[in-house]
């Protein structure tokens, strides 16, 4: 363990991460696996970037906000996956002081981010469902780019508090993380300092952050659910409600985990359970929701398939 003294106190310089050192046997197997899915990830949510940016079918707020909730997902494996592997490879699995503040500072950002870009696209199908008249204006190219930009600014001053809060508690003798990354809750777990102020800021700033933004998309899919059911015919509503499943999909997989995650106190905390929620929505989730918002939606599906054979012209 690397440290150093100031004053009769250790000062921690690196942390090593616990969440692989049981294992003994199929590292290359799960090397492989991570590896695999990091590249689904990849190619499948930057498909979907592409769709939107260069498909001018796709140049409406739905897919603006879909373009960027893939753009974020690419962020969100690529700060956990790589170093996952690498950790796998090594036979120490350490990381830097800073490196661990900075994996925390930008898992923390982007999870604040998603829950306010989820809630964004619920506001988009609630004006397109129960006011479309009004709905080019209420979603105009402005209205998108401002909600945009306040989910990313809120996900980002949201995690430079939790960053700065844990990182300026002491952490002593015990460096040892029992995660596959650097994250808040087993970060508290292994400090020797009162940790009170963080759980309550954690449970305060996750109410604003985790349960506004969910509480905010279900009651906009109570309303669009009453629209469905009163204004719409039988063969309307099995369209708009596929549509609208996929958001809820990856809503219930997101804030499932997410929540439980930042919102529970650090005394209920558990290595298992909490390694497990990690997986889910720092690994699965990103990687499934191209492929749930592919699967349920006929325009992408068949964009797709016009675009993919173009594109193989361009390169030949």
């Amino acid at each position: 363990m690397r440290s150093t003294y100031y004053e009769n106190e250790t000062v921690i310089l690196e942390f090593m991460l616990l969440g692989f050192v049981n294992i003994t046997q199929g590292k290359s197997f799960l090397v492989i696996l991570f590896f695999t899915i990091y590249i689904v990830c990849f190619l499948g949510n930057s498909l979907i970037i592409t769709m939107a940016v260069f498909n001018r079918t796709f140049h409406t707020p739905m897919y603006f906000f879909l373009g960027n909730l893939s753009f974020l997902d690419i962020c969100y494996i690529s700060v956990t996956v790589p170093k996952m592997i690498a950790d796998l490879c090594a036979e120490s699995p350490h990381i830097s002081f800073m490196g661990c503040a900075a994996q925390m500072y930008f898992l923390v950002a982007l999870v604040g981010t998603e829950g306010f870009l989820l809630a964004s696209m619920a506001l988009d199908r609630y004006f397109a469902i129960c006011c479309p008249l009004g709905y080019t204006k209420l979603m105009s190219k402005n209205s998108c780019l401002q909600l945009a930009m306040i989910s990313w600014v809120c996900g980002f001053l949201n995690s430079s508090l939790h960053t700065t809060l844990t990182f300026h508690l002491s952490f002593c003798q015990s460096n040892g993380i029992s995660h596959f990354f650097c994250d808040t809750p087993p970060l508290l777990s292994i400090s020797c300092s009162d940790t009170s102020a963080n759980e309550a800021a954690l449970l305060t700033v996750g109410v604003f952050v985790g349960l506004s933004p969910f509480f905010f998309t279900l009651v906009s899919y109570i309303f669009i659910l009453h629209a469905i059911l009163n204004n719409h015919r039988k063969g309307q509503r099995h369209k708009v409600i596929s549509t609208c499943a996929s958001h809820l999909t990856v809503v219930i997989l997101f804030y499932g985990s997410s929540i439980f995650t930042y919102v529970c106190p650090t005394s209920s905390y558990s290595l298992e359970q909490d390694q497990l929620v990690g997986v889910l929505y720092s690994i699965l989730t990103p990687t499934l929701n191209p492929i749930i918002y592919s699967l349920r939606n006929k325009e992408m599906k068949l964009a797709m398939r016009t675009f993919l054979p173009r594109a193989s012209f361009l390169r030949s």
